[in-house]
């Protein structure tokens, strides 16, 4: 029961995980402008994403234009299109698993299959979010650089949009999820099976061989005549 509690408790996570991650990859505003330095511009806002760039005016018109080349685009933004988009498809790919290797639910197969399933989709949820950290982590690096270098005119510096903070909150989330399905799945220890299997093997040979002591119509047992060595055979002494 409490596994059954700590699944749904990640899977839920996981879902939180993923629909932060895909809304964060469309963002436009993984990085906006910065309010410093005295210059009076038209534009109120300038923000920057994955996708595409848009500016907000001071009249109310919000205008976006979409990024067409991708070899025009620096390296980092690169690496975060390709990593944010694996990192979306391993998560719906941990969500599909996850749903098979719920303990709750009626399909999926015999319990070591959801068990293998519920491994599996916590896999994919550690493997997606950290393909969310590393393009957040990469961009706020590039940002904050470009920032504090004097050289940039104060007109061309960016400061983290929310789009960066979302995803280093779904990375988490699908972090958590992926390890806690990980951990609902315990194995079994050998130990146990071993004496078990063990247990059952000794005890009941020996039943039957007391059984066999029985005579058929007296009413007391007689010992058991035999032409080896019955001290191998029986757990007691044969007179």
């Amino acid at each position: 029961m409490a596994s059954s509690a700590m699944q749904i408790l990640a899977f839920a996570l996981a879902l939180l995980g993923v629909l932060g991650a895909t809304v964060a990859t469309l963002l436009p505003n993984w990085k906006v402008s910065a309010d410093v330095g005295s210059n009076i511009m038209t534009a109120i806002s300038q923000m920057q994403g994955l996708w595409m760039d848009c500016t907000w005016y001071s009249t109310g018109v919000f205008s976006c234009t979409l990024k067409y080349s991708v070899l025009s685009l620096p390296a980092y933004l690169q690496t975060a299109r390709t990593t944010m988009v694996l990192s979306c498809m391993m998560a719906c790919l941990g969500l599909g698993l996850a749903a098979l290797g719920l303990k709750c639910t009626r399909w999926g197969g015999s319990h070591r299959a959801k068990g293998h399933a519920a491994i599996a989709a916590g896999g994919c949820f550690i493997l997606a979010g950290i393909l969310c950290l590393v393009p957040a982590s990469w961009f706020t690096n590039e940002v904050i650089t470009t920032f504090l270098d004097s050289n940039v005119p104060e007109s061309s510096k960016y400061e983290p949009g929310g789009a960066v903070y979302m995803t280093f909150v779904s990375a988490g989330l699908l972090l958590a999820g992926g390890v806690i399905f990980c951990l609902s799945c315990p194995r079994k220890r050998e130990g146990q099976l071993d004496y078990t299997s063990t247990s059952t093997s000794t005890t009941f040979p020996d039943k039957l061989l007391l059984s066999d002591l029985e005579a058929p119509g007296r009413g007391q047992s007689e010992p058991l005549s035999c032409n080896f060595n019955c001290k191998n055979v029986l757990p007691f002494n044969v007179p």
